[in-house]
């Protein structure tokens, strides 16, 4: 389904579009993300068509067709299958064969979850936790793993300050000037500084706590 090339935006695969994959598929297009969204359901396929990249009629019970998606050449791919255990099973393991970078996967049970971590797969979501626009935030950022929302429109999120940050001061970082984003609080190491200065600096591994506004986090996950 999609071709290996030089990439300006992740590729993500949401295998399954009940409430959690669907919203996860629609936040990930929001924040820049070409997505493929597949489900063996065609209304709801139709329904997502126009608003991911794009969007597939697949059963994974087929597994022949199944394969054909191509999910090697996807970062990530996330099974969001909870109805069926031995369907999430199967989509985990054919992904993982298929040579997916990344595949993450929905558990609607803790046995559910003992049973993906059996075949190996490492990131395994509840969806009574992690709802689908949370994970889609977090996949877009290796910085950010964490976010709490305040309103419908501000969040406050936990960012790890990586090589491009280290060494700067606030002031020089400009997350507010850049992206509008307030920075609360800074945790390095054993240390957490409440009431940061703009010539506070930051390093490498250090944990800032931001607020700002939804389309500001999504310009700064896209940054990274």
């Amino acid at each position: 389904m999609a071709k290996k090339k030089a990439k300006t935006a992740r590729q993500i695969a949401v295998i399954g579009l009940g409430r959690f994959g669907f919203n996860l598929a629609l936040t990930l297009e929001e924040l820049g993300c070409e997505v493929l969204a597949v489900d063996k359901r065609m209304d709801v396929v139709q329904d997502i068509a126009n608003k991911v990249t794009h969007a597939v009629q697949a059963d994974v019970n087929h597994e022949d067709s199944f394969r054909q998606l191509g999910l090697s050449n996807f970062d990530v791919v996330v099974i969001a299958i909870g109805s069926s255990i031995q369907s999430s099973i199967l989509a985990a393991l054919v992904a993982m064969e298929e040579g997916a970078e990344q595949v993450f996967a929905k558990a609607s049970s803790e046995l559910h979850k003992k049973a993906l971590q059996k075949i190996g797969v490492s990131h395994v979501v509840f969806p009574e936790k992690d709802s689908g626009v949370k994970l889609a935030y977090n996949l877009m950022s290796v910085n950010m793993i964490e976010f709490l929302d305040i309103t419908p429109d501000y969040r406050v999120a936990e960012i790890i300050i990586q090589e491009s940050l280290a060494g700067k001061t606030l002031r020089e970082a400009e997350l507010r000037n850049r992206f509008g984003l307030n920075v609360l609080a800074i945790r390095s190491e054993d240390k957490v500084n409440v009431s940061p200065q703009a010539d506070d600096a930051l390093h490498k591994g250090d944990m800032v706590v931001v607020l700002g506004h939804t389309k500001d986090l999504q310009r700064f996950c896209q940054s990274c």
